[in-house]
């Protein structure tokens, strides 16, 4: 079966198009379940799938926070990859619906796991605002002068920072194909929908209940929140399985990138390394 993908929120699990994509399992917070609960929970994840990847994101309480951990060491495990991401709520579904779909592809835990960060650099996510006011509280660094004085703003989170008033900026948009999923409260969403869909010329719109914790992350109950990403599973897998594979020194797990998701041990410098391994898990010499 295929690697197990959880997250700390049921908001974070997007409905996929496709039947064969696996749902990912939500992980209760601490009051709503008692630790010996969540660590046979967590066990029988293991036995049943092998390893477990947990997509959080990085403003999780730390009670939850600190749950996680504990239920990682009490297992004694390497086999579960706790993935926090500074994505807003709407970001981070759209990123655990990618990783949903990898999972049925040939990547190995390592693989899969490390992917989280380089798709995360193309999900651009962000919402429109109906003010300025409260932006200096979200987690994240925004350009100063590029906030609007007054009405409506549209902020941009990801893949970098910007700040605009509709109709009198533009939205730094991705430039390949993508799907724009967007959800909204109490604030009309037909600049989202028409315009920025426009500038960004997506390929569909896809509308979705907005998440309980987006209210909380952008300080508003009125928000259109959105992401634009790659909706299909074949750009997204020649794009993981181009970046050069590794194998772990520590745990053994293939692995991409410059730290294995799971034991944290870092890539050995390149002089250490006699050989590569190709995206088919062949060894090259180097």
């Amino acid at each position: 079966m295929p690697m197990a993908i959880a997250v700390t929120d049921a908001d974070l699990v997007l409905p996929s198009p496709d039947s064969r994509v696996p749902t990912a399992h939500v992980l209760s917070p601490p009051q709503k379940q008692d630790f010996a609960e969540a660590l046979a929970e967590t066990g029988e994840l293991l036995e049943r799938h092998g390893h477990l990847l947990v997509v959080y994101p990085a403003s999780l309480p730390r009670a939850h926070l600190q749950r996680l951990h504990a239920v990682r060491a009490l297992l004694e495990t390497d086999r579960v990859a706790l993935l926090p991401s500074r994505l807003p709520p709407l970001g981070i579904a759209t990123l655990v619906r990618q990783l949903r779909q990898l999972s049925v592809c040939d990547f190995g835990p390592g693989v899969l796991g490390a992917s989280a960060r380089l798709l995360g650099h193309y999900i651009y996510c962000g919402a429109l605002l109906p003010s300025a006011r409260g932006l200096d509280r979200l987690p994240l660094p925004l350009p100063d002068t590029d906030a609007p004085r007054s009405g409506a703003c549209a902020v941009l989170v990801g893949p970098g920072p910007q700040c605009v008033r509709p109709g009198e900026g533009e939205l730094a948009g991705p430039q390949f194909a993508t799907v724009l999923t967007h959800a909204g409260a109490g604030l009309a969403d037909d600049w989202v929908t028409g315009t920025l869909a426009a500038d960004w010329r997506v390929g569909a719109l896809d509308p979705v209940a907005l998440p309980e914790e987006s209210r909380h992350w952008w300080g508003t109950g009125r928000l259109v929140e959105f992401a634009a990403a790659i909706p299909e599973i074949a750009p997204l897998y020649q794009m993981v399985s181009s970046v050069r594979q590794e194998l772990c020194h520590w745990c053994g797990v293939t692995m991409i990138g410059d730290r294995c998701v799971f034991c944290a041990a870092p890539v050995r410098p390149a002089e250490r390394r006699p050989r590569a391994l190709t995206a088919h898990g062949r060894r090259a010499l180097t």
